[in-house]
């Protein structure tokens, strides 16, 4: 093998590169109306009122919590398994950020430990849709409203999955999405918050824009905010790669099928997802004992792959170290992405696994 195996794989094209220049070209630069067209092309495609475009998916989690209000010693609940991000949110708005372990089978908040953390101080909870798989979202929501309670949706990795309700990140008071590199889609950096309420969608437009987006009195400052803006240089390639996700998740659901199919016969332990319940792998994670031997073993092959990141709680700075989370630890310790992504190659899929054959009977 002459060139290396990337983890992930994506491609901008000609499309993109047209309309970019057609942004540059009309001092379409900052966020303005090629961001609006943006956000009209996924409102139409996610089926809400209002998308709000922003700088990343953190950054609409971030904008999200300051929308409803969340203030210093407010509690927000996280599933011990998401990016680091999710929790950062909370944590940097002076919340604590109370941990959940995930489901035996699935890195995703197990909706059975929710209640047990819930206290007179819980104000949020954030299920994360990882790798496209759909949380409990109806007993999430009974759980809310039990304990009147806001749902934010991680679905930073869940563009275009569904559940039997619907789009993830559709069935909350606000859905939050990555346009990160990583992504099914991508504008390199970037990110969406949507909501069905109009009340939420101006606060966080104002939010977005240091608070004085939508203010009526120009004479005030109406409320605190950040520069959270997208740019229309953004929105141009967004717009473009929207076009192509169709043919993206059938190429996604494709490579994982292919992997599932002829990784059976090895060590490696396939963490599902549900393709027939409309979930969309974004990743091939699976599991494997002696991860880092499979990890250099591959690399020597030039093949690139990557170890999870770690469980939420080995941040010390969240202060929920000292507790125990036994499912999540066996995602921390042996979850691995292999080759994936809307530009990997089947021929490149079938080259990993060939791989992963002979290092297993080494």
């Amino acid at each position: 093998m002459n060139s290396k195996i990337s983890w992930w794989r994506t491609s901008f094209g000609e499309e993109e590169i047209k309309r970019i220049t057609e942004s540059i070209r009309s001092e379409c630069i900052s966020q303005g109306k090629v961001t609006k067209q943006f956000e009209h092309a996924i409102a139409d495609f996610l089926e809400v009122e209002h998308v709000i475009a922003v700088s990343s998916g953190s950054t609409a989690i971030l904008m999200a919590l300051m929308a409803i209000g969340v203030v210093p010693g407010d509690e927000v609940i996280v599933p011990n398994r998401t990016w680091i991000a999710t929790a950062h949110a909370a944590h940097l708005l002076g919340a604590k950020v109370v941990l959940v372990d995930v489901e035996n089978k699935r890195p995703i908040i197990n909706v059975d430990q929710i209640e047990h953390r819930i206290t007179t101080k819980t104000k949020v909870i954030i299920p994360v849709h990882m790798n496209g798989r759909s949380a409990d979202m109806l007993k999430i929501q009974e759980i809310a409203k039990r304990h009147s309670l806001f749902v934010i949706e991680d679905a930073a990795q869940a563009i275009a999955s569904k559940n039997q309700n619907g789009y993830l990140g559709t069935q909350s008071g606000i859905g939050c999405f990555s346009l990160s590199v990583a992504k099914t889609i991508s504008t390199g950096q970037g990110g969406f918050a949507i909501t069905k309420n109009t009340k939420l969608a101006n606060r966080m437009r104002a939010i977005r824009t240091h608070g004085v987006e939508n203010v009526k009195d120009p004479d005030k400052w109406g409320m605190p905010g950040f520069n959270f803006r997208f740019t229309d240089v953004l929105a141009s390639i967004g717009i473009e790669q929207l076009k192509r996700l169709p043919a993206r998740i059938d190429h996604q659901k494709t490579i994982y099928s292919i992997y599932a199919e002829k990784l059976k016969e090895t060590p490696f332990r396939l963490i599902p997802v549900n393709l027939e319940a409309g979930e969309v792998p974004v990743y091939n994670e699976f599991l494997i004992k002696n991860r880092t031997k499979w990890i250099q073993r591959l690399e020597a092959g030039n093949i690139e792959s990557r170890p999870f990141y770690p469980d939420l709680d080995k941040a010390s700075y969240l202060g929920e170290q000292y507790l125990d989370f036994p499912n999540s630890r066996k995602y921390g310790l042996e979850g691995i992405y292999l080759p994936s992504g809307p530009g990997q190659t089947i021929k490149n899929v079938y080259t990993c696994i060939e791989m992963l054959k002979l290092i297993a009977d080494k």
